[in-house]
């Protein structure tokens, strides 16, 4: 059930999806929460984006049991994609915390609230599960997992399951392939104590489809494509663009050079896990201690135009490589005595990161024949002919929490905690190549930044002042350190040159806010209505403005000042007769800068305009029936129109997305329970996405934003086509 600022989703809603889906797109039936792709499972990582009442996902808290997931980005620095981390049937719920509070979670980036995922625990009964989807594109997706049920009379237990997940991306060519295991073992130790582990391995290859720039979207329109194709063919058409020579159709565009490349892929190899402990001390007092570790190897790659090979092609594939080592703990004490529940705890971790680039040789086309084999860009690639950049992150992370939830009355609980955050960041082993950012280039090295916050306050209330209704507020503050990522691809203080930062340094400040939230919600067995309203004062907001090429692009980070957020959630669910449910919501955000932005010495009007990339105004509808084993549904959303310049004088049209799903658990019926007895629900789903077959935008931002059209903001190529109507069917069983 939801309380206060927190709600939760079960597996039951998540496994209504198509087979696979990303968990964090089922999230966003909630209220206030957008989440965006250019495919509909969410499972292309390039592509994905969350946002939560104006935050993005690098301003969200992610944990899985607790452990830290880190920023939700591209080449995450600090942790690893959601999907990487867990099989989406391996999640059992998801708690959304809205505010910036949430003290004990293990995030230093969670100004918007947190996300923390928890795993499903082993099944006490030998058994398994097999799930096989299938859908448009040559969708393919397989989970298999097998439970080992009790092994002794103390209950150990595990389970062991690998996912497979194919298909091909919706224009152009490529696949999009992930291999995933998961596994848990669980220890009970007497009646209440548990010592547990959580392992993840992820093997992922895809495919990206062509960004877009809103020039090409109006002169070429929504189908556009890189080179690409598996054939000679498709080099040919990206060696001809580098030489100039561009297709017909490219004729109306201002930067046809940068309309489409030949490739674009990301290559990720995840090794994830961590052990618990939870003891109960004496009836009062627990003791939960988490140890855990990540490795990450990455190959993200663009094929560029603006820098030739050494055998005479002129494309190279430029390979970004990132690298992550880090291992951390988490100890928390919980503390019950009379009407307190008193809890603290700390939280360690050192990550090692190392971000560089290198430039790849391409095959030339001569005389119609090819100096060497089409490389597989979903491979590994080796044996660089050049180094672009490099740097090396070191970072050490530690946090502590006291938190207190007072019982005033049976009715009413009153909570207060702190976090102090204290985290410091050393980058070294610069390096860049003059022959490719030209003479006098120079990058952020041997400098670091400490982000101290000794004090972050977190009070809230919650009162059932009646049956069926509760009131609730939350005053949270919070900070995010310093990101990392590699040269120009973040708003990062580090991803910058050394003039820069050193110009800067003593500007930098670490993100902080306020968050003040109240709401009402009243739940009963015919109605359950809500209304969550929330003001945040956003301070020394980072953003990274862009232009140029998305393969060499111009960009700085810029301190755009301050953000203030009005918003307000309300939504309404009525069921009228048993199992039929009718849910619509509307989501207002009035979030603007607060400042005008000030580049390379030019004032760009940006005061009171609504940030980047996130709607002032969304409506989501859902209608869904249960009847035995039938379960149907239809939901509509309305994502308002977006700002992709800063100035807001480019904006993205709203638009809207139904889709439609029919499951079916032929485990329900006595027929088949007597018939069958080894198999237990046996379900079959069919869904339809886009419904309607609407042409939308969907992901924006994902190279930066530009500022305004006279710094190229029509030109920019910073947005992803969302797909067109789909379908899907999965028929899954457990045994």
């Amino acid at each position: 059930m939801p309380h206060g600022a927190v709600v939760t989703i079960g597996q039951k809603l998540l496994s209504q999806a198509p087979a696979g889906t990303n968990p964090l797109k089922t999230l966003a039936q909630l209220p206030g929460i957008m989440f965006q792709s250019a495919e509909p499972q969410g499972i292309d990582i390039w592509s994905n984006q969350v946002f939560m009442h104006g935050f993005q996902q690098q301003q969200i808290g992610m944990t899985l049991d607790g452990m830290p997931l880190g920023e939700q980005t591209v080449r995450n620095y600090n942790g690893l994609n959601t999907i990487q981390a867990i099989s989406s049937e391996n999640v059992a719920r998801i708690v959304v915390s809205q505010s910036a509070g949430a003290e004990s979670v293990a995030a230093t980036n969670n100004l918007g609230g947190s996300f923390d995922y928890v795993s499903r625990d082993p099944s006490h009964k030998l058994g398994g599960t097999i799930n096989q989807g299938f859908g448009s594109y040559a969708n393919f997706h397989t989970f298999a997992r097998v439970d080992s049920g009790d092994l002794n009379r103390s209950g150990t237990r595990f389970y062991a399951s690998y996912m497979r997940q194919d298909g091909q991306i919706w224009k152009g060519t490529g696949d999009q392939f992930m291999q995933q295991v998961n596994a848990k073992f669980l220890q009970p130790i007497g009646q209440s104590s548990s010592i547990s582990a959580f392992f993840d391995w992820s093997d992922l290859h895809q495919f990206s489809t062509a960004d877009a720039s809103p020039e090409v979207l109006s002169n070429v329109g929504y189908n556009v494509s890189n080179y690409y194709n598996g054939r000679q063919s498709g080099l040919q058409q990206a060696i001809n663009a580098a030489n100039g020579i561009y297709p017909s159709s490219f004729s109306k565009l201002k930067d046809p050079a940068d309309s489409a490349y030949y490739d674009a892929v990301l290559n990720t190899v995840d090794t994830f896990g961590g052990i618990k402990a939870h003891m109960q001390m004496t009836d009062n007092l627990t003791w939960d201690t988490t140890a855990y570790g990540h490795g990450e190897s990455n190959q993200t790659t663009w094929t560029t135009p603006y820098y030739p090979s050494p055998n005479g092609s002129p494309l190279s594939e430029l390979v970004k490589e990132p690298a992550i080592r880090r291992f951390g703990i988490i100890s928390q004490a919980h503390y019950n005595i009379a009407h307190n529940e008193i809890s603290g705890g700390v939280w360690y971790e050192n990550n090692h990161y190392q971000s560089p680039m290198y430039a790849y040789e391409m095959p030339n086309i001569v005389n119609g024949q090819l100096t060497s084999a089409l490389p597989n860009p979903l491979g590994h690639w080796s044996d660089p002919f050049a180094k672009i950049y490099n740097q090396t992150y070191n970072t050490n992370t530690f946090t502590a929490f006291v938190q207190d939830t007072y019982r005033v009355l049976p009715n009413l609980a009153l909570h207060f905690g702190f976090k102090s955050v204290l985290a410091t960041t050393n980058v070294g082993n610069g390096y860049i190549n003059d022959d490719y950012y030209g003479s006098g280039a120079n990058i952020t090295s041997g400098v670091g930044l400490t982000t101290s916050k000794p004090f972050l306050p977190h009070i809230s209330a919650d009162w059932h002042f009646l049956k069926h209704h509760e009131l609730f507020f939350d005053i949270s503050e919070n900070v995010h350190t310093y990101a990392q990522s590699g040269y120009k691809l973040s708003a990062s203080p580090f991803a910058i040159s050394q003039t820069a930062f050193d110009a800067g340094r003593n500007s930098f400040r670490p993100e902080t806010d306020w968050t003040y939230a109240a709401g009402y919600r009243y739940s009963s067995q015919i109605i359950g209505a809500s209304v969550y309203a929330y003001r945040t004062n956003f301070n020394n907001r980072l953003q990274q403005v862009t232009s140029g090429s998305a393969v060499n692009p111009v960009s700085t980070v810029s301190n755009v000042g301050g953000v203030t957020m009005n918003g307000v959630d309300a939504a309404i669910t009525i069921m009228p007769v048993k199992n039929l449910s009718f849910t619509n919501s509307v989501s207002y955000n009035h979030a603007t800068y607060d400042d005008n932005l000030q580049e390379a010495g030019v004032s760009y009007h940006t005061r009171g305009k609504q940030i980047i990339n996130y709607p002032r105004f969304m409506y989501k509808t859902r209608l869904s029936y249960d009847w035995q084993g039938l379960t149907a549904y239809v939901d509509a959303s309305y994502t308002g129109k977006r700002n992709y310049s800063y100035t807001g004088d480019v904006k993205v049209p709203g638009y809207w997305l139904t889709n439609l799903g029919v499951q079916y658990n032929l485990g329900k019926l006595p027929y088949f329970q007597k018939s069958v007895s080894t198999v237990k629900d046996l379900t079959l789903n069919f869904s339809v996405t886009n419904l309607q077959n609407n042409r939308y935008i969907a992901t924006m931002g994902e190279n930066g934003n530009p500022l305004s059209i006279s710094q190229g903001a029509l030109e920019f190529q910073s947005m992803l086509v969302g797909a067109p109507r789909m379908f899907f069917g999965s028929i899954s069983a457990n045994f």
